[in-house]
C-alpha cells in the first residue's frame, strides 16, 4: 500500500459509493480483470477508513437533517419514558418522522443476514456482476419517466419506507447500485425528486454504519491494523470523504433535472463490455 493506490482507492470509494453504478459491482470486475488486490481482505482497517470517509460526506452535506434527527431521536425516547408521552401531537415533527422511517426502512436488510455468504460469493461471478449492472441500467433508465411525486417525510407512508429498504436490501447484490435503485425506488412511490435522493443517503447511515462497526470490531480483536500505514490510510480517507461530498451534489443536481437516467448508459456499456470481455477471456 502507497500513497497512489491509497489516493486511487478513495477516489473509486468516493465516486462509486453515491453515484448509482455499484461500488461493489466494480471492485468484483477491476479484481477479475486487472487482478486488483482485494483491499477489503487484505486492508480491513482501510476498507473501514475509505466508508468512514463517504459518511463523513454524508454527515457534512445533511449535517442540518441529521442534526435534526439527532435532537428528536432522544426527545422520542424520552416522549416514550415519559408520563405524558400520550399527550403528545398526532403529527411528530418532520425529523422525528424521518427517524422513525429511517428505522423502518432498515429492517429489510436483516433479511439478508442469513444469505450473506451466497451474496458475498455472487462477486467472484463476473456473468452476474454483468447481469445486474445492465439491470441497474434499466432501472436508472426508467427512474427518470416516472412521474413527479411530491411526498416528503410529512406524507410518506410507513408502507412506502419498507418497500424503498426492501430495495436496499437488493442493493447489497454486487452490481446493483443501493443508490440507484432506493432512488428509483421512491421515485417509484411518489416521492419527490430531492427527497427521493434525501432519504436514500441518509438510510444509508445505520447500514454503514453498523457494518463498520462490526468490521471495526473483527479487525481490533485480530490485531491486524498496521500504524505506520496510518497516514496513507488517511490520505485514501480524505480523498474518499471530498469526492464523496461532491458525488453527492452531482446525484442531487441530476435527479432534480430529471436527468438521473443518465447514468444507466454507463451501466449498460459496462455490463456489455464486462460480458463480452469474460466471453472472450474463456
Amino acid at each position: 500500500m502507497n500513497y497512489i493506490s491509497s489516493v486511487l482507492m478513495g477516489l473509486l470509494q468516493g465516486v462509486a459509493e453515491f453515484l448509482p453504478i455499484s461500488s461493489s459491482g466494480h471492485l468484483a470486475l477491476f479484481q477479475h480483470f486487472f487482478s486488483v488486490e482485494n483491499y477489503e481482505e487484505t486492508q480491513l482497517f482501510f476498507t473501514v477508513l475509505l466508508h468512514l470517509g463517504t459518511l463523513i460526506s454524508v454527515f457534512v452535506y445533511y449535517w442540518r437533517d441529521i442534526w435534526e434527527m439527532i435532537r428528536e431521536f432522544f426527545l422520542l425516547l424520552g416522549t416514550l419514558f415519559s408520563r405524558r408521552g400520550g399527550r403528545e401531537s398526532a403529527t411528530p415533527p418532520p425529523a422525528r418522522r424521518m427517524v422513525l422511517l429511517i428505522i423502518v426502512a432498515t429492517l429489510p436488510l436483516f433479511l439478508i443476514l442469513p444469505v450473506k455468504d451466497k451474496v458475498e460469493a455472487a462477486m467472484g461471478s463476473v456473468t452476474f456482476v454483468s447481469v445486474a449492472l445492465l439491470l441497474t441500467g434499466f432501472i436508472l433508465y426508467f427512474s427518470d419517466r416516472m412521474a413527479k411525486g411530491r411526498k416528503t417525510e410529512r406524507t410518506t407512508t410507513m408502507l412506502d419506507a419498507v418497500l424503498v429498504g426492501f430495495a436496499q436490501a437488493l442493493g447489497t447484490l454486487p452490481g446493483i447500485s443501493r443508490s440507484g435503485i432506493t432512488i428509483s425506488a421512491g421515485l417509484l412511490r411518489g416521492y419527490d425528486r430531492t427527497f427521493a435522493v434525501r432519504f436514500s443517503f441518509l438510510m444509508s447511515l445505520p447500514a454503514v454504519l453498523g457494518a463498520n462497526i462490526l468490521t471495526l470490531k473483527d479487525v481490533i480483536e485480530e490485531g491486524s491494523i498496521d500504524l505506520e500505514l496510518l497516514p496513507v490510510y488517511l490520505v485514501g480517507t480524505a480523498v474518499a470523504a471530498v469526492v464523496g461530498y461532491f458525488a453527492i451534489r452531482l446525484v442531487n443536481l441530476l435527479a432534480n433535472k430529471g436527468k438521473f437516467g443518465a447514468f444507466a448508459y454507463y451501466c449498460w456499456a459496462a455490463g456489455l463490455l464486462a460480458l463480452m470481455a469474460n466471453f472472450l477471456i474463456k
